[in-house]
């Protein structure tokens, strides 16, 4: 993989969530970063304003296990695909990009953002979440899959572009509880769909 450094020997790095495509920062890399990322399986940055190299999450324990390097099409820019172990910015945040356009979230951050939220719930545990009863009765939560199943493939047969998205919404909704109840996750099912492409 020949990295197209600038003068200054530094090449961009966007850090991406291995399983949820969310954004997490912008760094940057030198020849000596990306080396030892390659030789640990943890992400290694060059930390411009200390001038240094940077073993990402050393100090604070949430480190990224990167999962894929890949250059983009001039050479010059790195996204590194990470399994991060804990938030990725330094205030605490899960993402850098915590900050401006918030009120209307991406509709792709709208699943991981659940998945984070029912994970919640379930350690949690607070008084009177439907969630939790889901949770609490696998059988019930399988009813309801079924139940949701039905009700989008007739939205799809006899109703609206909404009312089918709607129903879609809801069916996804009861999938992501089911998941959760097993200990699974969305990315669990999405490495399977990515290896029948194969």
């Amino acid at each position: 993989m020949e990295i197209r450094f600038d003068s200054q020997g530094l090449v961009p790095v966007i850090v991406q969530d291995w399983a949820s495509g969310e954004v997490l920062t912008l760094a940057y890399s030198n020849a000596e970063a990306v080396e030892r990322t390659r030789a640990t399986g943890e992400l290694h940055l060059y930390s411009r304003s200390r001038q240094e190299l940077w073993h990402k999450g050393a100090t604070s324990g949430n480190t990224q296990t990167v999962r894929a390097l890949r250059l983009d099409c001039d050479r010059d820019a790195l996204l590194a695909l990470v399994e991060p172990a804990g938030p990725a910015c330094h205030t605490g945040a899960r993402t850098c990009f915590h900050n401006g356009e918030l009120e209307r979230p991406a509709p792709h951050e709208a699943l991981p953002a659940l998945e984070r939220t029912l994970r919640a719930r379930q350690a949690q545990r607070p008084e009177g979440s439907y969630t939790l009863d889901l949770l609490d009765d696998p059988e019930l939560t399988g009813a309801k899959v079924e139940e949701e199943a039905e009700e989008v493939a007739r939205a799809a047969r006899e109703e609206s572009d909404e009312r089918v998205d709607e129903e879609a919404a809801d069916l996804l909704y009861h999938l992501l509880v089911l998941l959760r109840g097993r200990d699974r996750a969305l990315g669990d099912a999405g490495a399977v769909l990515a290896a029948r492409r194969r």
